[in-house]
């Protein structure tokens, strides 16, 4: 029996990692739960799973939590301090990390810190503070498993023995992006998006934040950068293909000739459960991919001019120290401001090119450092985004 420490659970990924501990109660015990504001639905995770501790993003939610949850002996706490307390836990065996954003970063930290088994779905924490996360991995000596499918796919894809073993073999990783829902859009057609537009999602349900990401190719950024860290290589040996179908999640090119995908209908229940289980497989109840009714599997290089963002990610992997950070917390302000209609779509890019080029790129060797190149990245594009200055 694996106790579970759940962060985000009230995410899409936490859904359906829940999902997950619902269909084989006999492996998975959910010991803690987080969410930020979500009572109603934190509510009934509570009821159904009956989990030792959980914690809200505010003391609002908690007490109205409480209230709702009198007849449980569950613990409501609320605050980061109990965030990290909830991931390393003496009764937790592994944390989801599955909170969206930077907010994400610390929590993830004190589980592996605890050497809790971690199944990373916050990708953040590698873009903002790569280095000094998988130091901490080596350190704890933590097996740390991918949860995006793309990363989760590659993982699955080289030989399982550890991170960045056998690069000598490794010709590329061929990281793949569906495109979303702007694919075939033109930049005079995509100045006029919407927020429910680029929340459409045309193969994924995901929440509003990783939507508008895909939508802006950022994601695949993101994506880009935690790649090179989990696998110990540089954007020049990471190649993006956009696969529209989301059938092959990733693959592996070998020096040989050879390449290696990872397949599967998309839903996320397939690597949750590969982390969850690793390196054993569980029955998720999704569908087996059926290749007759797929017919046909379509590939095409992005288009770095109508989706800047992925050229911008690797520009700040290549800049270093805490131009990742920097872009990560331009790109969260210019996606709230355009979900809240402040800019427009494709002002989210130019807000980001703005932020990183004004930058001044310092070294990370402290979590401080990175939280400090954070605050700043974020006065800087909400200053911008205020005064309207995005040229």
């Amino acid at each position: 029996m694996q106790g579970i420490c759940l962060l985000g659970a009230t995410g899409s990924i936490g859904q359906s990692t829940l999902d997950i501990i619902a269909q084989h109660p006999d492996k998975f015990s959910l010991i803690s739960a987080s969410a930020n504001e979500s009572v109603a639905k934190m509510a009934e995770i509570c009821h159904r799973f009956k989990p030792q501790r959980v914690v809200m993003g505010t003391e609002k939610a908690r007490d109205e939590l409480a209230l709702l949850c009198v007849d449980l002996p569950t613990s409501f706490e609320w605050g980061s301090d109990a965030l990290d307390s909830i991931a390393s836990d003496s009764a937790v065996d592994q944390v989801m990390a599955a909170i969206m954003g930077f907010a994400g970063l610390k929590p993830t930290l004190a589980g592996i810190r605890a050497g809790k088994r971690t199944l990373l779905a916050n990708k953040e924490s590698l873009v903002t503070a790569g280095k000094l996360f998988m130091d901490e991995v080596t350190r704890h000596n933590v097996v740390l498993l991918p949860i995006d499918s793309e990363h989760n796919a590659i993982y699955q894809s080289l030989p399982q023995t550890s991170q960045g073993a056998h690069k000598k073999d490794i010709s590329k990783i061929l990281l793949t992006a569906s495109g979303a829902p702007f694919r075939t859009w033109s930049l005079d057609e995509m100045s006029s998006v919407t927020p429910e537009q680029a929340c459409k999602h045309p193969n994924w349900s995901m929440g509003q934040k990783i939507s508008i990401d895909s939508a802006t190719l950022m994601n695949k950024g993101l994506e880009l950068i935690e790649a090179c860290w989990l696998f110990d290589v540089t954007p020049n040996d990471v190649e993006v293909v956009v696969h529209p179908e989301s059938i092959i999640h990733s693959m592996v090119s070998y020096r040989d000739g050879s390449v290696i995908a990872q397949m599967g209908n998309p839903d996320m229940k397939i690597p949750i459960a590969y982390g969850m289980t690793w390196p054993d497989r569980i029955e998720t109840q999704v569908d087996p991919l059926n290749l007759v009714d797929v017919t046909r599997l379509n590939f095409e290089a992005p288009d770095l001019t109508r989706f800047p963002n992925l050229q911008l990610a690797a520009d700040a992997w290549f800049a270093g120290g805490s131009a990742m950070a920097a872009l990560n917390a331009a790109n969260e302000v210019a996606v709230d401001a355009f979900l809240k209609r402040k800019i427009s779509f494709l002002d989210i890019a130019r807000f980001n090119e703005k932020v990183l080029s004004s930058t001044n790129v310092v070294a990370i060797d402290v979590i401080e450092d990175v939280f400090e190149a954070d605050a700043q990245a974020r006065s800087l594009a909400q200053k911008y985004i205020s005064d309207g200055s995005v040229s």
